[in-house]
């Protein structure tokens, strides 16, 4: 039930706000674990900002730490810009991720962040959520929880790029897209790519050229259906086992 608090905050942002308790995702992001009286806490500090639109950025680098972004819908990417002017870009971030936690350090973001579609985030005070998560324990162990699965998420691409080839860290990617859609309830098989092929490509360390080819490839084989930007997983033991998992996502 919601409470009467709830209901009274929901009637000034309009009525079109979405609360951490009725969050789809909200057992991939921040309020995970807690309880009612935690996320009314939580709740009461989080901004749920108009939707971003496609290319405008969350922050730049160099900017201040002031707010985690949560990701409510939508695809975020994180890049840098290189000494030689050059875009690489760090990460793609979908709903229920959260955005920010490299400026924790240096308290000023060393990337940019930009929306690849038109996204709903909720924005959260970093100064606020750190005095929370000192006074609640579980809300501390969350946001260790989240940072620790950031860490391996980097630990990972690092392998990717380090040790496998081409077609290894293409199949490696959607298999691992496939399955971070999975795990916010939407079909591991099927679905739209929001990313382009040259910001796979740069993600990768591979040309567009090599990304079409390799998609072409897939597709020959039976692997893959791709039609634009929307990707079909036909073989899920051959994606799987080609990406380094040989247990398929099926299972």
């Amino acid at each position: 039930m919601i409470t009467e608090k709830r209901i009274i905050r929901r009637i000034q942002s309009g009525g079109c706000a979405i609360h951490c308790q009725d969050c789809s995702i909200s057992q991939l992001c921040i309020p995970f674990t807690l309880n009612e009286h935690e996320l009314d806490q939580l709740d009461n500090i989080i901004e749920r900002k108009k939707p971003i639109q496609k290319g405008q950025t969350l922050f730049k680098a160099g900017d201040e730490l002031k707010s985690l972004y949560a990701i409510r819908s939508g695809t975020i990417k994180s890049y840098t810009i290189t000494e030689q002017g050059d875009e690489q870009i760090t990460g793609f971030h979908l709903a229920g991720d959260l955005v920010g936690f490299d400026a924790i350090a240096t308290v000023q973001h060393p990337s940019f962040a930009q929306a690849l579609e038109t996204s709903m985030v909720c924005e959260i005070p970093f100064e606020t959520v750190d005095d929370l998560s000192g006074k609640m324990p579980k809300l501390r162990q969350q946001m260790m929880r989240l940072m620790s699965g950031e860490i391996k998420g980097d630990q990972d691409m690092i392998l990717l790029l380090s040790k496998k080839n081409a077609e290894e860290r293409l199949s490696a990617f959607i298999y691992n897209l496939a399955r971070r859609f999975a795990q916010r309830g939407f079909s591991q098989r099927e679905f739209r790519l929001t990313m382009t092929r040259g910001d796979i490509g740069n993600y990768l360390g591979l040309t567009v050229e090599t990304i079409s080819r390799l998609l072409g490839r897939f597709q020959k084989s039976g692997m893959l259906s791709v039609k634009g930007k929307y990707i079909t997983i036909e073989d899920h033991n051959a994606l799987s086992v080609l990406a380094g998992h040989p247990v398929s996502l099926a299972s």
